[in-house]
């Protein structure tokens, strides 16, 4: 795949993305040494703003959010934003990685089949109920209802721009049951907190004499663990007496019986809390008025529970992961590895959704990574050798083991400081003894791997063992950050083509979903569910029309352009600048040093693109190199590195604007650690470059393209903007386009690292440059705390660069899940305004029209083209695709659009949510202007997936990443780790001062973040 999707630069990868490469070793337990001499930074040479630490754009948001109104935060997992997230992010010709929807063929995956429509020879008829006139009717209707401020506003009309298509899309209709269903809290005593516990307590009650007496066998439905529905009244009281006993894989085979313990025994108590009418749920599909405001989700998630009755079964081999994703390994798709001692399962995830005149069931493939069964020792030494180092602890918290010399089953709560060798304990029988001896002599086990840390599997007390003595069961799903190497790999395993992602969904995912015919939970709660896709209408937005200061490129099929020929539309300045060779142990890549006669021609070369570009080239760079300290196992992050970096360019006679950084290699920390130093202390922007991809003369042109469209946005200048038809909406009033976006600590960072957010926002008449304002907030917090003070830095720089006040501002609003749209309304709506004050006189109070649009990627809808003509060559829809009937909002105002092409796999749409429009907008006006905003992405010569303000404000929080790199890696300067107890205050005070007053100064008013 071309550049990978990527562009080249600076590395802007993705979020959920791999963990940190270049770690310390085998013996790298993630523990930070001491401080560096970098600490205190001085204000020598040209004047740095003191003090330096560390950075991070470690894991992204973790968990599943799952079901209706919340969606899916996965891509292959939970954890990633799956879809634009390394799709986009090419410049010259970059591909679209699409989520985990591309692949690279590099062996892994399953056997890779032609794309094409699906289900060619069968005639697509539109669904009955979106022909007949009653969707353009009700929504006639809405325009007479009174809405409050802090209402969603109703949908205005359905788009008529663009050619018609028909669609086939991956929801099913699902036939609501007429009686009510009942529903129970479930409680267990003695108390259980532990979720695999739980399950196999409800295992256990499902086979009791007292369960069956009941009727529940067959007609039930629950989340085995505090709720239950049933499709008729159960006894009340109702309680449960239970035995436990583990599972047989857990079981202890060999035994002492005199040291056997007694079964543990529990009581379940399922207590009837409330009716859940299903009748007002079809009048809310239906439109009726008076139902707009009725909440659907007490219905919504016990339906899901029902339909989740059948695949998260107690019996068979399925495995669930998060409230909605189901995975099965079969002879047809089993476990595939991807290497570092995690394989890959294929599943299908389900989630019941709202649309007009239907209930539907949304069902699509999903892919995720699981632990390789096999020795603990074993995988971690692959996970190791896959990461570079990462740290152990990554891996192996939370898995499930067995012991090999006893046949305990424990879970691993972390890695220890302590090895074999070292660490010492006293026995009756030989005295104080290390553990590789306690093993020699107590089980006559001779240990292969002494020297590793051990492993901790105790309780409340510390148990350490061997990691070799440990066998990871199998079933269980990995919840830390892959690796680079995972990653791609999944890529490759979960890209299939649309078709084939079809048939899977319509034929191995209705089988395993129990979503056929005679399925016992479904057909007990008079459930029954369509088995072939909706098919929906849908448009092709034409793409606009470019233009550069010379020449104009077409705009291909793809929805993508060459920059041959072509010249920025403003070219900025590049002066007073530096080169700077890093050198970090990987010599058939680095340059041999500053002078070396190769790197003078190369960036001769440079130079001479970005003038044949359009930028203006005032002087030659000055240059500097720098040999990194090795890595060491006191210095995981390596801060060493950094301090060095930052004595190389103080060194230099005069401070540059700008320095071309030469990477030796793919270290994470050492592209995280010298954007943070250069962003927050320095003052001074980067562009950062592999050493190997500069230096290949195959496509080395265009490496040298992709980089120049970089630095000219970094400089001040413009790359591309539209022609005039094109921004005609744009140019009829001053108008700001804003992104905002939060990204949060994922799993295996310090608890109570800060969330980080960021606000983008157009500066200039050509809509190129957007500055940033970023702030950190209270961990995994999702609305922007200090958003009206950023917001009147947007404002204020808007004023400076253009003259006047916009009157009309549209935000794009990345990353909320539909549970938190009024929120995003009631909580964030006011902060905007309350930044209107700053601009207000006693003559004239400031208020412009603000409209508000939430952007989803986190979601499962797929559309599958029903003719050829209306497809790509892989059988996926062509750029420009819009749906806005059949399976949307019933009330709102929203729509899918694929304003991107996919080079590989199955392309997601993004869904666009208005949740506040003072602007006015019909939906032909919005869905242009997006798909228009979507070729405006200044790093990239094509339509991205995600509209480009709120693709800027992802990339902002992303280097936001960069400057909490240690937290995010789970370590602390305090000494603690991701697994240690400590207050979130603490935890912030240290953030703060790794923020350090964020991104000020010159650089701060310029697109440093691209």
């Amino acid at each position: 795949m071309s550049n990978r999707g990527r562009g080249s630069g600076d590395r802007g990868r993705g979020r959920g993305g791999p963990g940190g490469r270049g770690g310390s070793g085998p013996g790298d337990r993630g523990r930070g040494g001491p401080p560096p001499n970098a600490g205190g930074g001085g204000r020598g040479g040209f004047q740095d703003r003191g003090g330096y630490r560390g950075g991070d754009r470690g894991g992204y948001r973790g968990g599943d959010r799952g079901g209706y109104r919340g969606g899916d935060r996965g891509g292959y997992r939970g954890g990633d934003r799956g879809g634009f997230r390394g799709g986009d992010r090419g410049g010259f010709r970059g591909g679209d990685r699409g989520g985990f929807s591309s692949g690279r063929g590099r062996g892994f995956g399953f056997p890779r089949e032609q794309g094409g429509i699906f289900m060619p020879d069968v005639p697509a008829t539109i669904d009955a109920r979106l022909t007949d006139g009653s969707q353009d009717a009700l929504v006639a209707q809405f325009k007479s209802l009174t809405l409050r401020d802090t209402d969603l506003p109703t949908r205005p009309d359905f788009g008529t721009k663009g050619k018609d298509i028909k669609l086939r899309t991956n929801f099913f209709p699902v036939k609501v049951p007429k009686g009510p269903l009942h529903e129970y809290d479930v409680s267990i005593q003695p108390a259980v907190t532990i979720k695999r516990v739980k399950r196999r307590i409800f295992q256990l009650a499902e086979q009791t004499r007292d369960w069956e007496q009941a009727g529940m066998r067959g007609r039930v439905a629950h989340d085995h663990s505090a709720k239950l529905i049933s499709c008729f009244k159960l006894p009340q009281p109702l309680e449960i007496k239970i035995v436990f006993t583990e599972e047989e894989d857990e079981q202890v085979k060999s035994q002492d019986p005199k040291k056997k313990k007694k079964d543990k025994e529990y009581t379940m108590t399922i207590k009837y809390t409330q009716p859940i009418e299903t009748q007002s749920l079809l009048r809310y599909l239906a439109g009726d008025r008076q139902y707009r405001d009725y909440d659907i989700m007490p219905v919504i998630s016990a339906l899901n529970l029902v339909l989740a009755a059948h695949p998260n079964r107690s019996t068979g081999a399925g495995v669930m992961v998060g409230r909605n994703k189901f995975f099965h390994p079969s002879t047809e798709f089993p476990p595939r590895p991807i290497g570092g001692g995690l394989e890959a399962w294929r599943g299908f995830y389900s989630s019941v959704r709202p649309a007009h005149a239907q209930l539907m069931v949304n069902v699509n493939v999903c892919t995720t990574a699981f632990y390789t069964p096999g020795n603990l020792m074993d995988q971690i030494v692959e996970f190791e050798r896959a990461s570079h180092g990462a740290r152990m602890n990554a891996f192996v918290k939370g898995v499930r083991v067995k012991t090999t010399h006893l046949g305990y089953t424990k879970t691993v709560k972390a890695v220890s400081k302590h090895t074999a060798k070292t660490y010492r304990f006293k026995t009756e029988d030989y005295g104080e003894v290390t553990v590789e001896q306690y093993f020699q002599r107590k089980y006559s086990i001779r240990l292969q791997y002494p020297d590793y840390p051990l492993v901790d599997v105790g309780g409340q007390k510390a148990n350490l063992l061997p990691a070799e003595v440990c066998n990871i069961l199998p079933h269980q799903p990995f919840r830390g950050k892959l690796t680079e190497e995972h990653t791609a790999n999944m890529i490759t395993i979960a890209c299939q083509p649309p078709n084939v992602n079809a048939r899977a969904i319509t034929g191995r995912g209705q089988d395993e979903l129990g979503f056929r015919q005679g399925s016992d939970p479904l057909a007990a709660f008079g459930i029954s569910i369509g088995s072939e896709m909706a098919i929906v209408q849908g448009r092709i937005l034409s793409p606009p029309a470019l233009r550069y200061g010379a020449g104009a490129p077409r705009v291909d099929e793809r929805a993508s352009w060459n920059l041959r020929d072509v010249k920025f539309a403003v070219g900025g300045r590049l002066d007073k600048w530096a080169v700077l060779v890093i050198k970090d142990g990987n010599e058939r890549d680095e340059f041999t040093s500053k002078d070396d006669p190769e790197l003078r021609s190369i960036v001769g070369g440079f130079m001479s693109m970005c003038r044949k570009s359009g930028l203006v080239v005032g002087s030659e760079p000055a240059y500097a190199d720098v040999q990194l300290p090795r890595r060491n196992n006191q210095d995981p992050i390596r801060k060493a590195a950094i301090q060095a970096v930052r004595t190389a360019l103080m060194n230099l006679k005069t401070k540059p604007n700008m320095v071309l950084v030469m990477l030796s290699n793919g270290d994470r920390h050492v592209y995280s650690g010298i954007k943070h130093l250069c962003d927050v202390y320095l003052d001074v922007a980067t562009f950062c470059v592999h050493s190997a991809k500069i230096r290949k003369e195959k496509g080395q042109v265009q490496y040298f393209a992709n980089v120049a469209l970089k630095v000219n946005m970094k400089v001040g200048g413009v790359n591309h903007s539209l022609d005039q038809a094109s921004m005609s909406w744009l140019n009829q009033a001053p108008t700001m386009l804003v992104g905002m976006d939060v990204t949060h600590p994922g799993f295996g960072t310090v608890k109570g690292t800060p969330s980080i957010a960021a606000v983008v926002a157009s500066v200039d008449k050509q809509f190129g440059q957007f500055p940033a304002s970023m702030r950190i907030q209270q961990s995994k917090k999702e609305m922007i705390t200090e958003l009206a003070a950023m917001m009147e830095e947007r404002i204020e720089a808007y004023k400076k660069r253009s003259g006047a006040l916009p009157e009309r501002i549209l935000v794009y609003r990345d990353g909320v899940s539909e549970g938190q749209f009024p929120i995003v309304v009631a909580e964030e709506m006011p902060e905007i305004r309350k930044a209107y004050r700053k601009f207000s006189t006693a003559q004239k109070q400031y208020s412009p029209k603000l409209t508000i649009v939430v952007c989803g990627k986190r979601h499962h809808t797929r559309f599958y083209p029903t003719e050829a003509e209306h497809a790509d060559g892989l059988g996926n829809p062509r750029p420009g695709t819009v749906v806005d009937r059949g399976i949307t909002a019933v009330y709102d105002f929203d729509f899918f659009l694929q304003a991107h092409g996919g080079l590989q796999g199955t392309t997601r749409p993004t869904h666009y949510y208005v949740v506040h429009d003072e602007i006015g907008f019909t939906a032909d006006t919005l869905q242009t202007l997006t798909n228009n905003v979507s070729y405006m992405f200044a790093r990239a010569t094509k339509a991205v997936s995600l509209v480009s303000p709120a693709y800027y404000a992802d990339l902002a929080c992303e280097r936001g990443r960069c400057y909490l790199h240690a937290l995010l890696q789970g370590i602390s300067d305090s000494g603690t780790t991701a697994t240690s107890e400590v207050k979130d205050e603490d935890i912030f005070r240290e953030a703060e001062k790794m923020w350090h007053g964020g991104v000020k100064g010159r650089l701060g008013e310029t697109m440093f973040y691209i």
